[in-house]
């Protein structure tokens, strides 16, 4: 146990949060992802996992640790239901919610059409399994930095 992280950030998952740089992506997903033949084509190679939480919790979770990245406008990313791209179901607006608090503030949750999520998590750094059961719990979020202090 480390005092000030959050008790699900396990070493694994710890060690490919530091180790990802500016503008590296990570996955978050639920169980009907296709996590680990994805996870094996990203940098990372293998698939992290924290279980049994959903995917709002998880998303809390790395972005204790983690900031989004402030360049780009697509920093957090969403997949898109399919036949139905404008409609956000209730587990996207737990992570939206999950999002807007870890930023402080309001942040778009960007939508991406499915397979075209699939090619942009094969590039992603790593991704995260999560015990989310809800359809379409599968995010995309980009690292972003942290300032020097006082600046």
């Amino acid at each position: 146990m480390l005092k000030a992280i959050d008790p699900l950030l396990n070493a694994d998952v710890l060690y490919a949060l530091r180790a990802m740089g500016h503008g590296d992506r990570l996955v978050i997903c639920d169980t009907n992802f296709p996590a680990d033949s994805i996870a094996r084509q990203t940098v990372l190679g293998r698939l992290l996992r924290i279980d049994n939480v959903s995917a709002a919790r998880a998303t809390a979770a790395v972005l204790s640790v983690m900031p989004l990245d402030t360049f780009v406008d697509d920093a957090a990313i969403r997949m898109e239901i399919v036949g139905q791209p404008l409609e956000v179901p209730p587990v996207q607006q737990e992570v939206q919610a999950a999002v807007n608090s870890a930023e402080g503030r309001s942040w778009p949750l960007v939508g991406v059409e499915r397979h075209a999520f699939y090619d942009k998590a094969k590039g992603a750094y790593c991704v995260i399994a999560t015990g989310e059961r809800r359809f379409y719990g599968c995010f995309l979020f980009t690292k972003g930095v942290i300032p020097p202090t006082g600046e």
